[in-house]
């Protein structure tokens, strides 16, 4: 099997609900050194339907969630195909994908990505490589982050990752060892509150610049147990749900100071984990756009220089990353890292659906 180059579609849904993200990379290994080559990329946004019931999966009955489960794959095998028919990929050598997560409990030995079931490969006639956080989390890991392999080995210009999505997370270098952990809530709960609003989400932060920051509601915010949680750590809906929303919607504010304190949160939180000083931080997710927030980062974080990716990198970095997970999987190649999920030791983690299908140039 010829590992040098690889050409994939990467396929990320995030907990924010925006949408599927794909991404067409080709990967080349040139004397042991990863690169990628970004081909084109597209975010299609769910139905107010699918939104609904990806939103409200987490109530859902074990019997429920499976049927949820496959449906969720048809849905999305059907959308890949057309996606590949309309784009003419008539040379990829697989597709790797995230999967929507409905569950995420690793301290209870749970965790549940729906959409990666083989019916994806059985209607397509590709290789599918897919469910990478089940394993990390039987080794005793969060089976979160994922993304700092691919930030290591394509990212290394950066002394910190920064992506702010549903939530906020991290990776950086610290004593030759790869540090990564969710910082705090984003999108997730930003978006709830934009809702209220009449908007989806809360464009450029107009919404939240416009409001006046409560600072006793801050200060709760900030004394949160998680901030004094050692990584590995990771957060998940379930704590959204149970923890932010009612602390955040005990104060009677409006929608607009409910925002502005939440992004003087965000903030805070992130500068708060940026110990190198004269750091480049690379920032990519949906929350990039954000220049309220962009601005806040800059205020607390006055010694890094924030830099914002390429369009393309800020909308489709995890989508990249879920790629080349799918990259390091069919090669064998560990990863996932042990350092930022805390599991018992690092592995290569993933299952290939019809391993058989692989292109004969890979």
């Amino acid at each position: 099997m010829n590992t040098e180059k690889f050409k994939v579609l990467g396929v990320m849904s995030g907990t924010s609900l925006d949408g599927i993200d794909c991404a067409v990379v080709e990967f080349t290994k040139n004397n042991n050194v990863w690169s990628f080559d970004f081909i084109s990329g597209k975010t299609t946004a769910y139905s107010k339907d699918w939104q609904h019931k990806l939103q409200h999966a987490i109530h859902l009955s074990d019997t429920d969630l499976h049927l949820l489960n496959i449906e969720y794959t048809y849905f999305l095998a059907e959308f890949l195909a057309d996606f590949i028919t309309d784009n003419k990929l008539t040379d990829l050598d697989f597709i790797s994908s995230h999967g929507h997560t409905v569950l995420h409990q690793p301290e209870n030995g749970i965790t549940l990505q729906i959409g990666n079931l083989p019916t994806v490969t059985d209607m397509i006639s590709l290789s599918f490589v897919c469910d990478f956080r089940v394993q990390d989390v039987q080794l005793g890991g969060q089976g979160a982050p994922l993304v700092p392999i691919g930030d290591r080995l394509l990212f290394a210009d950066y002394d910190y990752c920064l992506n702010l999505g549903g939530f906020s997370n991290i990776s950086f270098e610290e004593n030759n060892e790869r540090i990564a952990f969710d910082i705090c809530p984003v999108n997730t709960i930003s978006n709830h509150f934009a809702k209220k609003l009449g908007k989806d989400f809360d464009e450029s932060g107009n919404f939240a610049a416009s409001g006046i920051v409560n600072q006793n509601l801050l200060n709760e915010l900030n004394n949160l147990s998680f901030y004094n949680q050692q990584g590995p750590k990771s957060l998940g809906i379930e704590q959204v749900n149970a923890v932010y929303l009612p602390l955040i919607e005990k104060y009677q504010l409006t929608a607009q100071d409910h925002l502005a304190t939440v992004t003087e949160h965000i903030a805070y939180q992130i500068a708060s984990v940026l110990k190198i000083q004269n750091s480049k931080l690379l920032v990519t997710g949906g929350g990039a756009f954000n220049e309220h927030l962009i601005n806040r980062l800059k205020f607390y974080a006055p010694n890094t220089t924030v830099v914002l990716g390429s369009k393309e990198i800020i909308e489709f970095k995890e989508a990249v990353i879920f790629a080349f997970l799918g990259v390091l999987r069919v090669t064998n190649t560990d990863n996932v890292l042990s350092s930022v999920t805390g599991a018992s030791k690092n592995h290569c983690s993933g299952t290939i659906f019809n391993e058989e299908l692989l292109r004969s140039n890979c």
